[in-house]
């Protein structure tokens, strides 16, 4: 895989350089509510600007039904883009089109450009090779170059990402390189106690990393609206809170497995209750209850750690010396039931251990949350990418940008 070092050594000045970005940001209306995914790539896009190349940045952003959508342009994060560059960022208002066209053939060397949302053309997300590749083509023509950077959309078989790499000479941007090798402390080269904090809502969406890391962690410590799928694994009530059924069978399993192999499998002991999930626009107070993880009421739910499991957690991070963290532990987007993700994020400021949060809402709370990013040792841009990638599946997008 080529990297970015590689590429600029060769010279870029006075090329089109097509940078595979994703700036797949949370809006508010108009309003970016957290820039990471930005400030992440600007590394890569300024040292192609400031090596005069000609820069078009191109992403997704949330999942627009393959025609333009007003309320998913990409015109905010252009525009803090160039905030975060010190320079003026062209936009184009399409993609391929005769903004496109006309907006790179505009540009100078060391100007950037950010082309309108990629997933306004159908063929980007197409499972049709053909009808992806046609767009690919046309995404080939506006630039020489074509670097890779976007890691959140690794995982995914989409035009922009497996397919324009082969017509074009490619290598790595800096984020994916970096995106790799902090996945590679996880899974080759793992310095122990190795300890893995999942939350997030649904257990389904994280069964095939629990597999996968079942062979490599000391430690797993289970948190979020998946948590009450294992308690009612265990013959515990969990009242009206989230609940896969279905996926009881596959819990058990790996709970009766960890047991096997040593590995260390801790569940809530107490958690936050309310009869009600709470309104997160408001933010007004709920009423919310600590109850024991195995005594949880009928008709409540459980919407965060309780104060003695978030102790009981802290101590299970205390000793270790590598973390993986992906997903919260509550509802932490209102106050009430924010408690149990912070108690995860300060055992890990307080760990000497390599701590990597696993990007998505566990980033996002973390930043939310008012917490230092500096104060871990990497914070993911991409969480199901991370997640693909901790499973042993091969992403499309890293493979399509091996040579």
């Amino acid at each position: 895989m080529k990297t970015i070092d590689e590429l600029l050594a060769e010279g870029v000045a006075g090329k089109r350089v097509f940078v595979r970005a994703d700036l797949n940001v949370p809006l508010d209306g108009t309003t970016i509510t957290d820039d990471g995914r930005i400030r992440a790539v600007r590394p890569t896009v300024a040292r192609l600007a400031e090596a005069g190349a000609r820069v078009i940045v191109a992403s997704h952003l949330g999942r627009p039904k393959g025609a333009p959508d007003p309320a998913f342009s990409l015109a905010p994060a252009a525009a803090r883009l160039g905030e975060l560059l010190g320079t003026e960022v062209a936009f184009a208002t399409d993609t391929v089109g005769e903004s496109a066209r006309a907006t790179v053939a505009a540009l100078t060397d060391g100007r950037v450009a950010v082309i309108e949302n990629l997933r306004f053309n159908a063929g980007e997300t197409s499972k049709d090779d053909a009808e992806r590749g046609a767009f690919a083509d046309r995404l080939a023509e506006l630039a020489d170059v074509y670097v890779g950077d976007g890691f959140g959309a690794v995982h995914r078989k989409h035009a922009s990402v497996f397919d324009l790499p082969a017509r074009l000479p490619h290598a790595a941007g800096g984020l994916i390189a970096t995106e790799v090798g902090v996945l590679k402390k996880l899974t080759e080269d793992v310095t122990r106690p190795y300890v893995v904090v999942l939350g997030g809502s649904k257990v389904s969406d994280k069964l095939g990393v629990i597999d996968h890391l079942l062979e490599k962690a000391d430690r797993i410590l289970i948190g979020g609206g998946m948590a009450y799928t294992f308690l009612k694994a265990q013959g515990h009530e969990v009242g009206s809170s989230l609940l896969q059924e279905d996926q009881i069978p596959a819990v058990l399993g790996y709970l009766e497995r960890a047991e096997e192999k040593g590995v260390e499998f801790v569940l809530p002991v107490d958690v936050v209750v309310s009869a009600q999930f709470p309104d997160l626009k408001a933010k007004t107070p709920g009423h919310p209850a600590t109850v024991a993880a195995d005594a949880i009421p009928a008709g409540v739910m459980g919407l965060d750690n309780g104060p003695e499991t978030n102790k009981l957690y802290a101590s299970k991070l205390a000793d270790a010396a590598t973390v993986f963290w992906n997903g919260p532990m509550g509802v932490f987007e209102h106050p009430d039931y924010a408690e149990g993700t912070k108690a995860v994020a300060q055992a890990l400021v307080d760990s000497p251990a390599f701590s990597v949060v696993g990007g998505g809402d566990s980033a996002a709370a973390v930043r939310i949350l008012g917490f230092d990013e500096n104060a871990f040792g990497h914070i993911s841009t991409g969480g199901g990418a991370s997640l693909e990638y901790l499973e042993g599946k091969t992403l499309p997008g890293l493979a399509a940008l091996e040579d």
